[in-house]
Order: C-alpha cells, then sequence, then structure tokens
C-alpha cells in the first residue's frame, strides 16, 4: 500500500490564529499561545502521523514588515516553509483589514496548492464570513476556502482532511513516533517566553529572549536553568519585580507548564541579563537560534 507524506505550511499575518490552529491540527500543545501578535518567532514542526501517512505541518512567525534583524529572520522563516511546502494554508480572520500586500508578496511563484482558512468565524455571522469568502475567492482562486474556529474546533477536521488528500506519495520524512522537531530546552524556552507575554505588558515581551542554559534530566525531576535576555537596565527591573515578585509569578506559572509537558517534577531558576539591542544584532541572534 503506498504511503503519503509531505509538509503543510501554515502562515498568515500576527494574531489570525495561526498557533491555536497548529496546536488543534497536531493535537498537542506546539506553538505558544498569547493574545498578543508576534509571539511565534520560530518555524516550528508539529508531525502527525498515521500509519498509510505523516503530515508535517509548520507553524510560522505572522508576516509583518522587518523592523530589526530578528524581524528579518522571522520573514527568511516564512519564506523557508512557503519553498518546503507541499501545500500551503493561509489563516487570515474575520477581523483581518484586507491589508494582504504582504502575504500576497509571500505567495508569489509558489506552485503549491492553496487552501484559505477564515478564523475565528464563531465570532461573526453569517454575512460577514460569505463576504470574506467572496474576497478570498477572488483575490486567490485557491483550492478551497474553509470558515472555521480553530479555539472552538470548528471545521478543523474538514482541513485536516483536505491536508490528507493533498500529500504526495513519499516514504515518512521522520520517524513515525516523532511529534516535533524541537528538543526539550526549546519547548522549556518556549514556555518561559510564554508567561512573559501574558504577565507583561507594552514592548517588554518584544525586547526578550529565553535562553536555557541548563537542562539536567532526572527520573523523578528536571533541572533547568533559564536566562532571560532584555535590551536595557529599565526592562531588567520591570521583569524582576518589586523584591523579585514578578519573576517568581514568571517562574510559578513556567514551572507548572513544564511539570505538564514533562510529566516529571520540575525545579526552575532563571536569571535576567541585559544586551543591549540584541534584536538588530546579527551574532547575538545567530546564537540564539535565529538564522
Amino acid at each position: 500500500m503506498s504511503h503519503k507524506a509531505g509538509f503543510v505550511s501554515i502562515i498568515g499575518k500576527p494574531n489570525a490564529g495561526k498557533s491555536t490552529l497548529m496546536n488543534a491540527l497536531v493535537g498537542e500543545k506546539m506553538s505558544i499561545i498569547t493574545p498578543k501578535a508576534q509571539t511565534t518567532r520560530h518555524r516550528i514542526l508539529g508531525i502527525v502521523n498515521d500509519e498509510d501517512y505523516q503530515i508535517v505541518f509548520s507553524d510560522t512567525p505572522g508576516i509583518i514588515k522587518p523592523h530589526y534583524a530578528l524581524h528579518e529572520s522571522m520573514m527568511h522563516q516564512v519564506d523557508g516553509s512557503i519553498v518546503d511546502a507541499d501545500l500551503i494554508l493561509l489563516v487570515t480572520d474575520i477581523y483581518e483589514e484586507y491589508d494582504e500586500a504582504d502575504v500576497l508578496k509571500k505567495l508569489e511563484g509558489s506552485q503549491a496548492p492553496l487552501a484559505v482558512l477564515i478564523n475565528k468565524v464563531d465570532q461573526s455571522d453569517e454575512e460577514t464570513v460569505k463576504a470574506k469568502v467572496e474576497f478570498w475567492q477572488e483575490k486567490l482562486n485557491p483550492k478551497a476556502i474553509f470558515a472555521i474556529s480553530a479555539l472552538k474546533d470548528y471545521n478543523v477536521l474538514a482541513v485536516m482532511n483536505f491536508a490528507i488528500e493533498h500529500l504526495p506519495e513519499h516514504p515518512p520524512y521522520y520517524e513515525k513516533d516523532a511529534l516535533t522537531d524541537r528538543n526539550d530546552r526549546f519547548f522549556a524556552s518556549e514556555m518561559i517566553r510564554e508567561q512573559i507575554f501574558k504577565q507583561y505588558k507594552k514592548e517588554i515581551p518584544y525586547s526578550t529572549e529565553v535562553i536555557v542554559t541548563a537542562f539536567v534530566e532526572g527520573e523523578k525531576l528536571h533541572r533547568i536553568s533559564a536566562e532571560i535576555i532584555v535590551e536595557r537596565d529599565s526592562q531588567k527591573n520591570i521583569i524582576i519585580g518589586e523584591g523579585g515578585k514578578m519573576l517568581k509569578i514568571v517562574g510559578t506559572y513556567s514551572r507548572r507548564d513544564m511539570e505538564e509537558f514533562f510529566q516529571k517534577k520540575v525545579f526552575l531558576e532563571m536569571f535576567v541579563k541585559v544586551i543591549p539591542d540584541w534584536r538588530s544584532k546579527k551574532n547575538y541572534l545567530k546564537k540564539f537560534g535565529y538564522e
């Protein structure tokens, strides 16, 4: 019996709900989800295995106009994901203001079949959804358009079936028990970053990077050390908070998430370090895993 396998790229503007969709499709929490835009900075693969197929979903950073070297790296990851794709899922949502020029530019030259997913339809009405469908039909003439709610799991199965249908025949790209191409250190750093997005306002989350400096696996306990990198001393003070209060909150919630994710007790220690303008410095970006 033939086997199908392929790369399915999930792209779109920030806040369209790409990560929520990715997690719904994969059935695991792979991508961090917060109400703030630009949460996803890396291309993250989520792998779905079945006896006769393997789908490699790729969640990408939201498409933006780059302002820093960090943004440029994020957009390179989107480009790479489009080049590799056997199928592209463009996630837009009911609130999208049709400023799709950035998105269309990214799709130029791609030969991969395209489906448009209009997300958050649970927050809308039939007429608005219909208008969106007509707009995208005319604009892109995609293979299919789905009205979905990733959060409510509405129509996600239809998207999944569409993806399976459009996979090329190919042996699996990854081991059949693989869930992702990322290691545990990566997920630990993302869980801390997610809490930073949730607990702080304004520019703090965007100026922050999290590096796991030590990850010692034990049978009953994982010992994890992490550095929270910021750009200015004033940001360091905000991250730590009065008497270390804020850092403690971030630590408590991050540790809970990690214990649930790793199914182990976790000892977590965190330090805050200032590296001025790290988002614009290529050498630091490389060191932090941005190509």
